[in-house]
């Protein structure tokens, strides 16, 4: 079984920064990619930033240039710099971890952790 676990999340003002980790344990897999989500009241979750075992990171066109994602193998943890933070960027943030195996893929989730940017 896997667990992640999210901190970092708070209450800044718009243009302010803020660093999310999600520490996970249990069973991962050297093949995996690390994932932040986002779900702001009445909308859909949406995928903000990638980075996979191998280094490769991919952003939602909205954060582009903004936020920054990184991993610490060594300590199974994932992280976000949001940086220039905007009130739209209002959301719980979520870390998702999928386990691959050749065509298997198994996704767990983190309890999320509330971002709210405002003035």
């Amino acid at each position: 079984q896997v667990q992640l676990v999210e901190s970092g999340g708070g209450l800044v003002q718009p243009g302010g920064s803020l660093r999310l980790s999600c520490a996970a344990s249990g069973s991962i897999f050297s093949s995996n990619a690390m994932e932040w989500y986002r779900q702001a009241p009445g909308k859909q979750r949406e995928l903000v930033a990638t980075i996979t075992s191998g280094g490769s990171t991919n952003y939602a066109d909205s954060v582009k240039g903004r936020f920054t994602i990184s991993r610490d193998s060594a300590k199974n943890t994932v992280y976000l710099q949001m940086n220039g933070l905007k009130p739209e960027d209002t959301a719980v943030y979520y870390c998702k971890l999928e386990n691959i195996w050749a065509q298997l893929r198994m996704v767990y989730w983190g309890q999320g952790t509330q971002v709210t940017v405002s003035s």
